[in-house]
């Protein structure tokens, strides 16, 4: 499995011509293999034919003088023999009588006259004409010589075949060589295929790795091929995929920043109670100094209730801007930015005579490596989806803990719990069901600032709600 797994790692444009070339040369050695077997057949045929001729002459030559036993007739025989049958290249021609000794040799000297056969003679023929020694590159054939029906003696002959194993190796270096080369060039004729058809995945696949790391290019209409019509196909396919996405996400942001003002409609209501109180109180205010401002008491109780007044309307006014005015700065998140939170939350708290339980734990006085602007959005955004599930007169909760590396905000309501739709925009690996499906907006607003600062949203359900 491990060296299948690393042979489909290999791209395609390595991996098709080396299948090319493996393929080429099993079919070479398969072809070599039958070519040097019909070569071995025809040359054993041929050498078998030969040898039946020689030793049909031979017989014919010898027979009587085997029969009159006269030696040197025989002698004479056997020279005249082997110079006629050179093709054969014979080695060594042994006669013997009909008690098995030597008549006559090629190498008398060796094979002496009258002496007795060696026994290994007789065991080194096979079924067949000629029997071959591949490791001594000879053959052995034998005829025996009959008169009427007796054997009267036997002709022992060796040839020479290194010629035959000679020409095989010579005809197997030849196919080595071809198929080599053959292979080769099949192999880089297959690579310069596969790589000039497999140039449009390429471009393809450049496109889409450029999607997955930002954002998403079509393909220009110079690179869409004219003449394939399937390549084409499939890279107009990827343009108006390109093109639906951006206008979806375009959709979805549009619809984002109306949920947005929406819920900045939700809080003007509110917001606007909590300004025309102090209000009030400051017209109050003021009528009391123009009526009594000599008073020395009803003076400074009057300027003290003036700039509380607005000091309130200040810190609405703050929190309202800068949370809904566009970021024009990295200012880092700090703890004000929670407390902004607390202040356009009120409005909307005690509309539905809500309580909200409050616990920041912040770590000293510093600020976290994050932008204040969006975090502050997110939290603001998930509070207002908790009051909305909340009945009138529920609690809702704020935790947040912060340390150097990270900032935890836990927020809790008494509602039914979140749909399952709508769960999944913050913890799913795909919101976009739900998204294009036209709901959540807000949370998918919150995924978005969530990764963007590389965290991490969890939902879970709490005794209570």
């Amino acid at each position: 499995m491990n060296l299948f797994r690393r042979l489909r790692s290999i791209p395609v444009t390595y991996r098709v011509p080396a299948i090319v070339a493996a393929l080429m040369v099993l079919t070479s050695a398969v072809i070599s293999e039958h070519v040097l077997d019909r070569l071995s057949r025809t040359q054993e045929g041929y050498l078998n034919g030969l040898a039946e001729t020689y030793l049909d002459g031979l017989s014919s030559a010898i027979l009587p003088s085997v029969l009159r036993g006269d030696v040197w007739e025989v002698y004479d025989a056997l020279d005249r023999s082997s110079s006629s049958y050179q093709a054969l290249s014979p080695i060594e021609t042994v006669v013997t009588g009909s008690d098995g000794r030597i008549l006559a040799a090629t190498d008398p000297t060796r094979m002496v006259t009258f002496s007795r056969l060696p026994a290994a003679y007789a065991n080194r023929y096979g079924p067949g004409i000629v029997t071959i020694d591949k490791s001594a590159l000879t053959g052995f054939a034998k005829r025996e010589l009959v008169y009427q029906g007796q054997p009267v003696g036997t002709i022992h002959a060796t040839f020479d075949v290194s010629r035959l194993f000679a020409e095989r190796r010579e005809i197997l270096f030849t196919l080595l060589v071809t198929n080599g080369v053959l292979a080769v060039l099949f192999s880089l004729g297959g690579f310069l295929v596969v790589r000039q058809m497999i140039a449009p995945m390429r471009i393809l696949e450049t496109h889409m790795r450029s999607a997955a790391h930002g954002t998403a290019e079509p393909i220009s209409l110079s690179r869409i091929p004219q003449g394939d019509s399937h390549v084409a196909g499939l890279f107009r396919g990827y343009n108006t995929l390109v093109h639906a996405e951006r206008e979806r996400a375009n959709f979805a942001m549009q619809l984002a920043e109306e949920e947005k003002l929406s819920s900045l409609g939700r809080l003007a209501s509110g917001m606007a109670h909590e300004i025309n109180n102090p209000l009030g109180g400051l017209f109050n205010a003021l009528d009391t100094l123009k009526t009594h401002g000599e008073t020395p008491g009803v003076r400074e109780t009057s300027i003290s209730l003036i700039e509380r007044g607005l000091a309130g309307i200040r810190d609405v006014v703050e929190a309202a801007l800068a949370t809904y005015r566009p970021e024009r700065s990295n200012r880092p998140l700090s703890v004000d930015d929670l407390d902004d939170v607390r202040i356009l939350l009120r409005p909307e708290l005690h509309r539905k005579r809500q309580r909200l339980d409050w616990k920041v734990l912040w770590h000293e006085t510093r600020d976290l490596p994050v932008r204040g602007g969006p975090v502050r959005q997110a939290v603001l955004n998930l509070l207002l989806n908790a009051s909305a599930v909340t009945p009138e007169g529920g609690t809702l909760s704020l935790r947040a803990n912060s340390s150097d590396s990270q900032l935890t905000i836990e927020i809790g309501d008494e509602g039914p719990g979140f749909p399952k739709d709508f769960a999944g925009i913050l913890v799913d690996s795909d919101p976009g069901p739900a998204v294009r499906a036209g709901g959540g907006l807000g949370l998918w607003m919150v995924r978005r600032v969530v990764e963007d600062l590389r965290g991490r949203a969890t939902i879970a359900i709490r005794e209570g709600g």
